[in-house]
């Protein structure tokens, strides 16, 4: 299977949430089990020598693939969600995204000093939810960041957000 055909199964929503956005709906890769297999192969290859030991995935859908690819590095996985759905002590980060004000927590004991982390999502646009994210670990005082997205949208350099030591990856590019 090629990264072509990964690209061509995602599906294009014009006007979705808002007019004017094109959402990238990534549930038609998940769909098909030749394609889930693949996505989780392709981000085990590339993370299998880092040392990751906890992967980090962002409500919601970096929740989709956060687990399969911890499960298969052997890692743990943290989620990082919206105010008000962790139940325990939290650290938060506010941020701006594209249609407006939002947090994101974690909880406060979710990593340590010697972890080696990967933070997924399903998207990179404008970048505002990863680098709130990426604030949140880094004020845990991890050993290492990596960054990964399924998608990047390339025209919007959301991957210029990050500092140039955090190495940022996506599977799949896309043009605005």
């Amino acid at each position: 299977m090629s990264i072509e055909t990964l690209t061509s199964a995602v599906r294009n929503i014009p006007d979705f949430p808002i007019p004017g956005i094109q959402f990238k709906d990534i549930t038609t890769l998940f769909q098909s089990p030749e394609h889930l297999k693949e996505l989780s192969d392709i981000l085990y290859e590339k993370y299998r020598d880092r040392g990751i030991t906890k992967v980090v995935g962002i409500e919601s859908r970096g929740f989709f693939m956060g687990p399969a690819v911890a499960i298969k590095l052997g890692a743990g996985f943290v989620p990082i969600r919206k105010p008000g759905k962790l139940p325990y002590k939290v650290i938060e980060e506010t941020y701006t995204k594209e249609y407006g004000d939002d947090a994101i927590q974690i909880h406060e004991d979710a990593l340590t000093k010697e972890d080696i982390v990967l933070i997924h999502d399903d998207l990179l646009a404008t970048g505002g939810t990863m680098v709130a994210a990426y604030n949140l670990v880094k004020k845990l005082g991890v050993k290492k960041i990596y960054i990964n997205f399924l998608i990047e949208l390339e025209e919007l350099e959301g991957h210029m957000l990050f500092p140039e030591e955090v190495e940022v990856s996506s599977v799949l590019k896309f043009k605005v």
